[in-house]
């Protein structure tokens, strides 16, 4: 399991940062949040990846997870999702002010 978790946050890290060192605006916005859900999975896994554990304290559970990195993830989550929005309205914006979506705002010369 925890080689599956591994593959995975290095594939979504990989198409992330190949994401946003592209020169388009929509482009950067989404390899932002392949990096951030990469981030989240790390943040996730680093409290130890256990099956059939309880989140919550009750009488019946024999074994817990650690709440913290759950915590963590929840917040990254919401700070996340806040993040892509401003970026989402900044990239309209910007399209909206320079005609294209390219970062630098000059378009390709083809």
């Amino acid at each position: 399991m925890e080689i599956l978790i591994s593959i995975a946050i290095g594939f979504l890290a990989a198409c992330g940062i190949y994401l946003m060192l592209r020169a388009r605006t929509m482009d950067v916005v989404i390899g932002l949040t392949l990096l951030s859900y990469a981030v989240n999975l790390f943040l996730f896994s680093s409290g130890r990846l256990v099956s059939n554990a309880a989140a919550l304290i009750s009488p019946e559970a024999t074994r817990y997870g650690d709440p913290l990195p759950q915590a963590l993830v929840l917040t990254a989550i919401v700070i996340g999702f806040g993040m892509t929005a401003f970026l989402v309205v900044l990239a309209i914006r910007a399209f909206g002010d320079l005609g294209n979506d390219h970062v630098d705002g000059e378009a390709s010369k083809k």
